[in-house]
C-alpha cells in the first residue's frame, strides 16, 4: 500500500492507509496504547487497540524516536474529542499493523520542544537531532520557499542562475580569506571567495547581462556571537542597469516574499523610505537605522535603504580604505575628483544598502567598470602598481575589452531569513551551523589532518 504522508490524512477519512515516520510521543494507558507520529508534513494521534492484538504488543514496545511503518485506518473522532488546536486535532488512526524500522537510544534532548532551554552546543553537536524540532523544520521550509520564490521571480525577469568557483584567488577585499594549499603547485594556494564579486562582474564582461546565484560565502573573521565561517548570499548582478532599477528589482522581490510567504507580516513604509548615510548617522547614529514605528511589533517589518555612501574613509595608519567595497563607483559628479585624487574623503559612492529593523541585509553598487578608475581607487588605497596588477590584473584585463556598465547587490540570506522568522541568531536557520567561534561541534572541526597529507602538500606544522 503507498504511503501517505500524515499532512493529507484528512483527505483518507475512513480509508486504510500506510503511514511511516518518528514515534514523537507514546502514552501506554494499558489497554490502549496511544502513539504520536511525526513525518516531515506533520503529527497525527495513532491508538492500538487489544482487538488487534499484534499492533497492540508492538505498541506497547516502541519508545520515543523510534521509526516505524503503521498500517492503519483514518478514523473522524467524536466531537467531543476534536482538538482544534492540533494540526490532524479531528482524526485519529486505529493501528492495524505497525512494524519497526528502526530503533533510537534515548536521544540526549528532548525533540518536541522549540529548543531555546537546552544549551547551544549541545544542540549543534546533535545537530541531525536537533532538526527533527518542528521550529527548526519550520525554518527549513521557508529558507527553501524563499530561495525558490527569489529563483522564480528573476528567472521571470531573464536573470540565469550561475555557478562561480570555490577554488579562487586571494585578493586584498576586506575580510580574511580562507586558503587551501595546492598539492601540484606546492607552495602556492587558492582562495575560498569572501564573495562572488569579482567572478560576476567577469560575468558582465562576457556578456552575460542579467546573473544571479544562491552563493556560498567564506571569511576567517574573528569570533562574534552572530557570525559564521560560511554563510549564504542572493548575488546578483545586471549590466546596463541604474542604481534606481536595480534598487526597484529588490524593493519589488522582498516585498513579493513578505506577501506570498509570511502573510502576518505588514511592511511599514511601500515604497521603502530612502536615507542618505549622513542623516542616517546623526539620527540614528549608525548606517542601519531601526525605524519600526513599534518595536514591540513583531510582525512589522520596516525596510529601508541607506543612500550616498562615502566612498573612502580613514585607516588608523592615516592612509585611505573603501568603506564597501573598491569595486563600487564613485557617483558620476565625482568621477573627476576620483581621477584627480581631490578630496577624497568627500567623493560619494554609487552604493546602496538595504537595512530590516536595523540589521544591514544587504548592499550593493554600481560597478567601476573603467580600467583607469578602478585602477585610481586601488591606488587611492595604497596600491602600487606592481601590486594592482599582482592582485587584480585580470579584472583590469577583462574591463579594457569592453566592458558594460554594470551594478548589482548581495542579501545576507541567513539574516533575511533570521529576521523575518522572529530567530535570535542565524545559526537558527542555516541547517549545520557552527558556534560563534567557528567551531563544529558536530563534525569536531576543525581537527587535525595526517602527517601524510601534510607531506603531501608541503606543510609543516610549527609547534610552540
Amino acid at each position: 500500500m503507498k504511503r501517505i504522508y500524515i499532512g493529507d490524512l484528512k483527505q483518507h477519512i475512513g480509508e486504510e492507509v500506510t503511514i511511516q515516520g518518528w514515534v514523537d510521543v507514546r502514552r501506554d494507558h494499558g489497554k490502549l496504547v496511544f502513539i504520536d507520529l511525526r513525518d516531515m508534513s506533520g503529527t497525527v494521534q495513532m491508538v492500538a487497540l487489544p482487538n488487534h492484538a499484534e499492533a497492540h504488543a508492538q505498541a506497547q514496545l516502541v519508545r520515543s524516536e523510534w521509526v516505524l511503518t503503521v498500517k492503519g485506518k483514518v478514523n473522524a473522532r467524536p466531537e467531543r474529542m476534536v482538538n482544534v488546536d492540533e494540526q490532524n486535532g479531528s482524526i485519529e488512526i486505529e493501528a492495524l499493523e505497525v512494524a519497526v524500522l528502526n530503533t533510537s537510544e534515548t536521544p540526549p534532548f528532548d525533540v518536541t520542544t522549540d529548543g531555546t532551554e537546552i544549551g547551544e552546543e549541545m544542540r549543534l553537536k546533535y545537530r541531525y537531532l536537533d532538526l527533527r524540532r518542528p521550529r527548526m523544520q519550520k525554518n527549513l521550509r521557508i529558507r527553501h520557499r524563499i530561495i525558490k520564490m527569489i529563483r522564480d521571480l528573476l528567472d521571470a525577469q531573464g536573470f540565469i542562475e550561475v555557478e562561480t568557483p570555490i577554488l579562487t584567488k586571494s585578493t586584498p577585499e576586506g575580510a580574511r580569506d580562507y586558503i587551501v594549499p595546492s598539492r601540484l603547485d606546492k607552495g602556492k594556494f587558492y582562495a575560498l571567495p569572501q564573495s562572488p564579486q569579482q567572478y560576476k562582474q567577469l560575468l558582465m564582461a562576457g556578456g552575460v547581462e542579467k546573473y544571479f546565484q544562491i552563493a556560498r560565502c567564506f571569511r576567517d573573521e574573528d569570533t562574534r556571537a552572530d557570525r559564521q565561517p560560511e554563510f549564504t548570499q542572493m548575488d546578483l548582478e545586471m549590466s546596463f542597469a541604474t542604481q534606481e532599477e536595480i534598487m526597484q528589482l529588490n524593493e519589488e522581490i522582498l516585498i513579493s516574499i513578505v506577501q506570498a510567504l509570511m502573510p502576518e507580516k505588514k511592511i511599514q513604509q511601500i515604497p521603502f523610505p530612502r536615507i542618505a548615510y549622513k542623516d542616517a548617522m546623526e539620527k540614528y547614529g549608525n548606517d542601519r537605522p531601526d525605524i519600526r514605528e513599534d518595536k514591540n511589533d513583531q510582525n512589522l517589518l520596516a525596510f529601508c535603504w541607506v543612500v550616498d555612501f562615502p566612498f573612502f574613509e580613514k585607516t588608523d595608519e592615516g592612509g585611505w580604505t573603501f568603506t564597501h567595497n573598491p569595486f563600487s563607483a564613485p557617483q558620476p559628479e565625482h568621477m573627476d575628483m576620483l581621477m584627480k585624487k581631490e578630496h577624497i574623503g568627500d567623493i560619494l559612492a554609487s552604493q546602496y544598502d538595504i537595512v530590516l529593523n536595523g540589521y544591514e541585509i544587504g548592499g550593493g553598487s554600481i560597478r567601476n567598470f573603467n580600467p583607469d578608475a578602478l585602477r585610481t581607487v586601488l591606488s587611492i588605497m595604497g596600491h602600487t602598481d606592481e601590486q594592482i596588477d599582482a592582485n587584480f590584473g585580470h579584472m583590469l584585463t577583462a574591463f579594457s575589452y569592453g566592458a558594460p556598465p554594470h551594478g548589482g547587490i548581495a542579501w545576507g540570506l541567513d539574516r533575511f531569513v533570521t529576521l523575518v522568522q522572529n530567530e535570535a541568531s542565524i545559526r537558527e536557520v542555516i541547517p549545520f551551523a557552527k558556534t560563534g567561534e567557528g567551531r563544529d561541534m558536530m563534525m569536531d572541526s576543525p581537527s587535525d589532518v595526517s602527517q601524510k597529507q601534510l607531506k603531501e602538500l608541503g606543510i609543516v606544522i610549527e609547534k610552540k
